[in-house]
């Protein structure tokens, strides 16, 4: 199986990787999330260590299932042959009600088959209120490549 863009990344093939990430990840869609991922994919996801794809399924299952509303935006960092490293922010709300924006980075290793097989990603969550929310749904056309506010 073959995912493109394909390692050793260029600057357009790596934010075409990122992008693509975003949009699967929007998708909420636990399945098809994880065929981006090598069979053993290890994954180290705040203090959650993750390996191979049905690990990954149960992870991101649990996790929109927690996680309401959640959409995410994705930015490349930077990246060298094989690997890329990302900064994200992503809005979800509890189910009392509480929303939450995380600030992420991860970094990224892939296989020659364009597959991730190594994830690592730390992330912070700050308590938001409902009308500081600037992330709605998947990124529009008109948003894609817009670098993500510090804040």
């Amino acid at each position: 199986m073959s995912r493109p863009p394909l390692p050793p990344f260029t600057r357009e093939s790596a934010a075409r990787k990122v992008q693509g990430a975003e949009d699967a990840w929007n998708t909420r869609d636990a399945e098809k999330v994880a065929l981006a991922y090598t069979e053993d994919s290890v994954w180290r996801n705040r203090d959650t260590f993750v390996t191979g794809r049905p690990a990954i399924v149960a992870f991101l299952t649990a996790k929109w299932e927690r996680e309401l509303d959640y959409a995410l935006r994705k930015n490349l960092w930077a990246f060298d042959g094989n690997r890329i490293a990302v900064r994200y922010q992503y809005e979800c709300h509890d189910a009392e009600g509480t929303w939450w924006r995380s600030y992420g980075n991860e970094l990224w290793e892939f296989d020659e088959s364009g597959l991730m097989r190594r994830r690592e990603a730390s992330i912070d969550d700050v308590r938001i209120e409902e009308a500081e929310r600037r992330i709605f749904g998947p990124r529009p056309e008109s948003e894609r490549g817009v670098e993500l506010p510090l804040r």
